[in-house]
């Protein structure tokens, strides 16, 4: 039986070739779990809330001191969307639990209309409150939450991971598991792991575009509805055209892309160089405050940490611009101030894990009815050119859905993964579709309860009977689609 908190010895051989010496550091072993999950983001958060409510030991590694990933790190907001386009509703169980746990705080006005026409809702929140709902729902599950850690290194035997070594303010640490979830984003784990992947489209390997997000307050909003309501022709989106002043004033709060002319011409006076051809906007919970998705940084690779670091910067370059060319042209913006702009720039994809099954779009619209699904999805391809200024999207029948087998969030090469979040096994244009924080956190409910069930019928995540998953996925109010 190994004893805890031993002191070992990591290696690692210098690069210099000058001097070729090995450096040693001690790590300290820090105990085992029934299950580690790779990233606090929303997938990481629901995958830890499933597991936990089973039972299982759980501990929920993140390089942040909070949760929520995309949706506080990355500055993303509404969470678009719980429903398809017919209005309806697909994702439900602790996803929609969260939404309800921040409504009555008052920090979400709930699932509401659509202003873009796009999806037929989006969900506002608070950022701030829904750090503390994530953290609640955790807590109470039984979590153990492990904050500004870093994953650095695994050790595996045959097909299973033994354990996975991680740094923080206590250094280099190892923790054992008997499975593990990679809800990192970029497939942290699977590279570590030696699990196949690609990055970005198959011609190429380009990514979509990086964005970082900007929240504006201090907007007047009934301004800037005036505005719109005049000027039409600044915000066509070609989606929806005919009732747009009658669902402005049914909407709660703004969301909507546009400025068109003004947009152009501040570029065509060198104001603003973002190769982005309209401004996406998007109210919150909080009257007036906006968040402005519209940034775009191309030719980045989101796992090259010097094109990351490059693109940081970039990015608030680009806010800048954005955030003067508001204060200059756009009415009700003439008294706004940057509250924030993101911990971390956008990322919409990366690592493509070749998992058992490999989702496509395909399989989305036509959308095709796997045996084993674990959650389902509403919203549309939805691809930013990693290429220019141009988004294209592909949008299902109305009263479309695609569905996610469980196949997708498993690997061949390892027996003890399961796949969470954005990156599971998907291209390049099914990504675009599932990568968005509602389905994210539904494959994480799934996740979650298959890495339990796991635990508590003593097998492995492939072995686990598809029948119980089914009915305890159920049993948590998750829609499978029947």
């Amino acid at each position: 039986m190994r004893v805890p908190e031993c002191a070992e010895v990591f290696d690692i051989f210098s690069k210099d070739k000058k001097f070729k010496q090995m450096k040693q550091f001690q790590t300290k072993y820090i105990g085992e779990y029934d299950v580690v999950i790779a990233g606090g983001g929303v997938s990481g958060s629901h995958a830890a809330i499933a597991a936990g409510r089973q039972g299982a030991k759980v501990l929920l590694i993140e390089q942040f001191g909070f949760l929520g990933g995309s949706l506080t790190a990355m500055g993303v907001g509404p969470m678009m969307s719980f429903h398809n386009r017919a209005g309806k509703q697909l994702v439900f169980g602790s996803p929609n639990e969260m939404v309800n746990r921040l409504i009555q705080k008052g920090a979400s006005p709930g699932h509401i209309l659509d202003g873009t026409g796009y999806c037929s809702t989006v969900t506002p929140f608070d950022a701030e409150m829904l750090k503390i709902v994530l953290e609640d729902m955790i807590l109470e599950a039984g979590v153990d939450i492990l904050y500004h850690t870093r994953l650095i290194d695994i050790s595996k035997k045959g097909k299973n991971i033994n354990s996975v070594f991680i740094h923080n303010r206590g250094g280099i640490q190892e923790v054992k598991a008997k499975f593990f979830i990679d809800a990192s984003g970029d497939s942290e784990l699977v590279k570590l792991a030696g699990v196949p992947f690609s990055v970005g489209r198959s011609e190429d390997g380009k990514s979509q575009p990086l964005t970082m997000n900007v929240k504006i307050g201090n907007v007047n909003s009934r301004v800037l509805r005036e505005y719109m309501a005049k000027n039409w022709d600044q915000f066509d989106d070609k989606i929806r055209n005919d009732d747009k002043e009658k669902v402005l004033n049914r909407t709660a709060r703004i969301s909507l892309w546009g400025f068109y002319d003004l947009w152009e011409k501040a570029k065509a006076k060198g104001e603003v160089t973002v190769p982005r051809d309209n401004v996406l906007f998007f109210e919150t919970n909080t009257e007036g405050e906006f968040i402005f998705n519209t940034s775009r940084i191309l030719g980045m690779d989101p796992t090259n940490p010097f094109d990351l670091s490059k693109a940081e910067t970039m990015g608030r370059k680009q806010c800048l611009e954005i955030y003067q060319f508001l204060k200059k042209y756009a009415p009700g913006f003439e008294n706004s101030t940057i509250v924030s702009t993101a911990p971390h720039i956008g990322i919409r994809e990366s690592r493509h894990p070749f998992a058992s099954y490999v989702l496509s779009s395909e399989d989305l619209v036509t959308e095709r009815k796997f045996d084993h699904p674990i959650a389902v999805g509403g919203y549309p391809i939805d691809i930013h050119s990693p290429d220019g200024q141009t988004t294209e999207s592909v949008h299902l029948r109305a009263e479309g859905l695609y569905y996610i087998p469980v196949e997708s969030l498993l690997v061949n090469e390892i027996d003890n993964l399961i796949l969470a979040g954005r990156a599971i096994g998907a291209d390049h244009h099914a990504s675009a579709a599932i990568r968005v924080t509602p389905i994210a956190m539904a494959i994480g409910q799934g996740a979650g309860t298959l890495a339990g069930l796991a635990v508590s019928n003593n097998t492995l995540p492939m072995k686990v009977e598809y029948a119980k998953l089914a009915i305890q996925l159920k049993e948590n109010g998750v829609y499978l689609g029947e």
